[in-house]
């Protein structure tokens, strides 16, 4: 087992349902965590030399920039901006589906990991 990758995995299924939590209770404390714990797996990212590394970063940057917009939202206009946050998390949360399918993606070429 691989040390490394497991954390990675944590990471990037911890940036999911985290994300997915403030979809369910819109709160601002949970958007930071969400934001904060995908940046955490962003830079878990950096220098992982893959088959899909490239675009699973890529992915993973989006998530980023959604979520961060998100909460610079929340924070500037409060709740009357709701529906451009919740839509923003949104697409924070089919980036993450996307960037874990890459990594399932990856699993399955690499046979020998597992």
């Amino acid at each position: 087992m691989n040390l490394g990758r497991v954390i990675h995995i944590f990471f990037t299924l911890m940036s999911l349902t985290t994300t997915a939590g403030f979809l369910y209770e819109q709160n601002p404390i949970a958007l930071f965590l969400a934001a904060s714990i995908n940046l955490i797996s962003t830079l878990l990212k950096i220098g992982v030399k893959k088959t899909l590394s490239t675009e699973i970063f890529a992915s993973s940057l989006v998530t980023d920039v959604h979520l961060i917009i998100a909460f610079v939202l929340t924070q500037i206009y409060g709740t009357s901006m709701s529906d451009l946050v919740y839509s923003m998390t949104i697409g924070a949360v089919i980036s993450n589906i996307f960037t874990l399918i890459l990594v399932l993606i990856e699993a399955i070429k690499n046979k020998d990991e597992f």
